[in-house]
């Protein structure tokens, strides 16, 4: 599993024009689910995402975590982030999740977690996604820029 996490202060996500998602403060996730991958994983994964301290304190300092500062995060599947530029200029996928059924319910099973974490914060709708194999416009305000990559 890969992601990209991005500290934001607003982002929104649209598919053919039409706004799907929509999150405050908070975190702009990609997720590539790889070859491999299980259930243990994607629990690993987002522990780490909702307790990452990646927000400032009151003295500057990166110090709370996305359910400290009551944020929102948004999951986007990206398949690209499993890319392999190893060898010559065209990227290989050969390590993306099949069948994409399968890498769907993974990323799905993602999201369910990250939710359950959320909820058990007293964060019942923060929790956002983007549309599985779509082609997606996102639109995002970093704020830092603070990006980790898992």
């Amino acid at each position: 599993m890969k992601a990209v996490i991005q500290r934001v202060d607003c982002a929104k996500l649209s598919v053919d024009g039409n706004i799907i998602s929509q999150i405050g403060q908070g975190l702009v996730v990609y997720v590539g689910v790889e070859q491999g991958d299980s259930e243990a994983n994607v629990v690993a994964f987002s522990q780490k995402l909702v307790n990452l301290r990646i927000f400032s304190d009151a003295n500057g300092k990166m110090n709370l975590s996305v359910t400290d500062v009551k944020g929102d995060i948004l999951l986007v599947s990206n398949f690209t982030l499993c890319a392999d530029i190893s060898h010559g200029n065209r990227p290989s996928f050969t390590g993306a999740m099949r069948p994409p059924l399968a890498a769907k319910e993974m990323f799905d099973y993602c999201a369910d977690v990250v939710r359950d974490l959320m909820r058990q914060a007293g964060l019942q709708d923060n929790v956002k996604c983007g549309v599985f194999g779509a082609d997606m416009l996102i639109e995002q305000n970093n704020c830092g820029p603070v990006t980790i990559i898992y």
